[in-house]
């Protein structure tokens, strides 16, 4: 089922509000990968932002965005020289069409159970051509950000009609590596407040490449942040680079960056961290 704040027409008219493209890290360095592919597939595409992006700067090839919400579709759907799917992973198939696949804003991160989630890559696999990349991110757990998921860390918006909107996120525990949370939207102007439960998973690096390498797609690139720094036990986000071929080796402590020491701390999967809960980044 689609959260709610991705559901609900008002809720949508306030995501590019909440996670503006100036404030987020993550377009710029997917735009960049778009505009060097000639046919690209963004799952979980929401508002649309980044193929618009790269439609208006010039991109003349296949642009495709697929979502399960017909509410963020509706927003995106302001252009119609893109393609727009209502769907998720289970619901396509594509053999070979693109040699980009993205997942952004933490899309990757909404695929909770492992036989989802082996879907999924499996559907991606099949979309890429023989060259193909799959570019994603999940947020590092060993930074646990899903602490400072608190009304303390509330924000605060002006809507469309000038309306103040105040938004805060607020987690369930226990937490595993399946954290559950709630977003509340609160306005003057409005009778009752407004709530949204969502399901994320936060998957460490050695499982991630479990994952990966099961659905044959081998990790070629790997950051800690937007500015592509090496991924340590610090880096907010794990951004990862795959494409087709053989199984990506698995994650051990050996395996660094240059410059970064072996991170023997990853081998245990902990819970959660990432963007500040308000700037949702779509999830």
């Amino acid at each position: 089922m689609v959260d709610r704040l991705f559901s609900d027409a008002a809720l949508v008219e306030l995501y590019d509000v909440l996670c503006p493209w100036e404030q987020r890290g993550d377009l710029d360095f997917y735009l960049e990968l778009v505009m060097s592919a000639k046919a690209v597939l963004d799952v979980g595409c929401g508002t649309g932002a980044l193929l618009h992006r790269a439609r208006e700067i010039g991109h003349a090839g296949r642009l495709c965005g697929l979502d399960p919400a017909n509410a963020m579709l509706d927003v995106a759907r302001t252009r119609s020289d893109i393609e727009w799917i209502h769907g998720d992973l289970d619901a396509v198939a594509w053999d070979r069409q693109f040699d980009l696949v993205v997942m952004t804003g933490h899309a990757f991160q909404v695929l909770v159970d492992d036989d989802e989630l082996r879907r999924s890559l499996a559907t991606i696999r099949s979309a890429l051509t023989e060259d193909g990349r799959f570019a994603f991110e999940t947020r590092n757990p060993l930074v646990r950000s899903w602490e400072r998921w608190t009304p303390d860390n509330a924000a605060e918006i002006t809507d469309a009609s000038g309306a103040d909107v105040r938004v805060c996120n607020e987690f369930e525990t226990p937490v595993t590596d399946v954290v559950r949370f709630t977003t509340t939207f609160t306005s003057p102007r409005w009778d009752q407040p407004q709530l949204s439960s969502s399901t994320l998973r936060f998957l460490d690096a050695p499982s991630l490449s479990v994952f990966l390498s099961e659905a044959d797609l081998t990790v070629t690139e790997q950051f800690g942040d937007w500015d592509r720094q090496p991924l340590t036990d610090t880096s907010p986000e794990i951004i990862t680079i795959a494409r087709r071929g053989k199984a990506s080796a698995p994650w051990n402590a050996t395996r660094t960056h240059e410059g970064s020491p072996p991170r023997h701390s990853l081998l245990s999967r902990r819970a959660t961290l990432g963007w500040p809960p308000l700037r949702m980044v779509r999830y």
